[in-house]
């Protein structure tokens, strides 16, 4: 977490809207075009056939280019658009899933992985505009153009349209059987596909200990075994994908070719029975010749997209999966004069805690336990116990960071609740054990997007020392994560952060000097104290008996008692 906990909005996000089935209509028009170019072919045929004059045969070809222009325009219109309305959903249910994730509390017992939320944000939601722009129109298509075409040939011969009936329902009962377990594979595939990047990400995150441990072989093992079960899984979706378009292709043959065969033996006359009280003339014959296989092309057209869909709801459903319920942070949407109001109060902030008590879930044992405490302005407090007594578990409280299963905490007479979280917070800084360091220049790093003048960035620089660093590398880029800082570099970057926290005044310290040696844990403790000497209320969480030893006083959150802290420097004790 940052110097100053980011805020966001209380309100849950809005519900997608499914998008506009408009661009599919626009499409369904132009296969439905394709009715009157038939006519115009059949009606040509019979022009040559009888002979006519060749004004006729131009006519025929200027009409045919003229509703091929028309539908290829049309179907090209639709086409924008359908994909426009899918990609807008698609954005749409990236940014719900990336309000929920920043909703989200550090807290949430079940909060996803970095690594899976980014594959599911970046990777598996691309997944949703193919669905949406192509399935839906092809199952739009499915429902209309093949009903249109029957009609139409059911109107010259009972026969044809008896044939095409027949064959028909087969394609779908198949498609459905497969299509259940291509959705199954799918959803699989996508998962093995997160877990695969959260893995990388994890171990990627943890190299530095595994060459340590003498585990590089272990784990590759471990991403060589990852790796070939995500092919596996990948065949398998890909066979299942060509089973469905081998039997639509096997279904729309057979059909096609029945028609076929009658239409040529009922012009040879072998067949004289299947029109409506006479005999297909040759235009009538190729008009449902040519109906045949566009009857069977949408239903083509949508095996051709039905990993689409199942991809799809795979990736709609992991995106929801991101949304679970569980703690959240409290409030983030104050108006912009309560920020400046708290940003703009100099006294040092005040807290009252009353009968704190919190658990993750309301099954799990309490983490907190009516914990009580009265902090006035200026003071020094640190929190004290044992690993598990939930010293982090207040501090994210404090901060706001979730809200307390019973009890309250109050800051100047104003209560940490959704109605006043951004103003308090935006007076609060925060010093992390590990700070996380931005892909960024550290001067944009100690920034954070704030409101900062150059004159209180110095002074920030100056009291965390953090001038001989920001010489040398200048404007250049730190690495994510802090590549290319050291950790005593990092924790001076933490500490000017708050110190540039404009109108700071509640600093919150989250095991601060944990695992460091004895040189820089004093400089961190006395960069705490000089924060606080500047007029704000200090209130860390530690282990350290030294820093304990600086404040004011220490509260136990599990009734064992500080060790004394002994030869600690006269000078750190009277900073402030």
């Amino acid at each position: 977490m940052p110097s100053t906990c980011a805020t966001s909005s209380a309100s849950s996000p809005a519900v997608a809207t499914r998008p506009s089935a408009k661009g599919a209509w626009w499409q369904v028009l132009a296969a439905l075009l394709w009715l009157p170019q038939a006519a115009v072919i059949a009606w040509g045929i019979e022009a040559i056939h009888q002979q006519a004059a060749w004004s006729t045969l131009a006519k025929a070809c200027v009409l045919f280019l003229a509703l091929g222009l028309l539908r290829a325009l049309v179907d090209g219109y639709g086409l924008r658009r359908a994909f426009a309305a899918a990609r807008a959903h698609t954005q749409q249910l990236r940014l719900q899933a990336l309000q929920a994730l920043a909703l989200h509390s550090p807290l949430h017992p079940h909060r996803p992985s970095a690594g899976l939320a980014a594959s599911v944000l970046n990777e598996q939601a691309d997944h949703i505009t193919p669905y949406w722009a192509r399935y839906t129109t092809a199952r739009t298509k499915v429902m209309v153009v093949p009903l249109v075409i029957l009609v139409c040939v059911f109107c010259l011969s009972w026969v044809a349209g008896l044939v095409l009936l027949v064959a028909a329902p087969l394609i779908p009962i198949f498609m459905a059987l497969v299509g259940w377990r291509a959705e199954a594979a799918s959803k699989k595939h996508l998962q093995d596909v997160g877990n695969l990047n959260q893995f990388l990400l994890d171990r990627l995150q943890g190299l530095a200990s595994i060459r340590g441990l003498g585990a590089v072989g272990q784990v590759a093992q471990q991403l060589a075994g990852a790796a070939e079960q995500l092919r596996a899984n990948t065949m398998a979706v890909l066979k299942i994908a060509f089973l469905s378009s081998a039997v639509l292709e096997l279904f729309s043959a057979l059909g096609v070719a029945l028609v076929a065969v009658y239409v040529g033996f009922h012009l040879l006359g072998q067949i004289p029975f299947g029109s409506w009280g006479g005999t297909l003339g040759l235009a009538q014959a190729m008009f449902v010749l040519l109906l045949a296989p566009a009857f069977f092309e949408p239903l083509r057209e949508l095996s051709a997209v039905w990993h689409d869909k199942a991809a799809g709801v795979a990736a709609e459903q992991a995106l929801q999966a991101l949304q679970q319920p569980g703690p959240q942070l409290v409030g983030g949407s104050d108006s912009d004069q309560a920020r400046v109001a708290s940003a703009n109060t100099a006294a040092a902030a005040a807290l009252t805690i009353n009968d704190l008590s919190f658990q993750y879930t309301a099954n799990s044992p309490l983490v907190v336990k009516s914990f009580s405490a009265e902090i006035a302005g200026g003071e020094r407090i640190a929190l004290w116990g044992e690993s598990g007594s939930g010293k982090s578990t207040v501090m994210a409280l404090i901060a706001g960071l979730a809200a307390p299963s019973a009890g309250s905490i109050h800051i100047d007479g104003r209560p940490m609740d959704a109605a006043h979280a951004a103003g308090l917070r935006s007076g609060m800084a925060w010093v992390a054990q590990k700070p996380h360091v931005l892909a960024a220049s550290l001067v944009d790093n100690i920034r954070l997007g704030r409101d900062i003048d150059e004159a209180a960035l110095q002074r920030a620089v100056q009291s965390a020392a953090l001038g001989p660093v920001l010489a040398l590398r200048g404007n250049a880029v730190v690495g994510d994560g802090g590549l290319g800082l050291s950790g005593g570099e990092a924790l001076r970057l933490t500490l000017a952060r708050a110190a540039a926290t404009p109108g700071c005044r509640l600093v919150l310290a989250d095991e601060p000097t944990a695992h460091l040696d004895a040189e820089t844990a004093q400089f961190v403790r006395q960069g705490l104290l000089a924060l606080a000497a500047r007029g704000a209320t200090l209130v860390v969480a530690t282990h350290d008996p030294l820093l304990a030893a600086c404040m004011d006083r220490v509260l136990s959150l599990d009734g064992s008692q500080a060790p004394i802290a002994a030869g600690l420097p006269a000078a750190m004790r009277t900073i402030a």
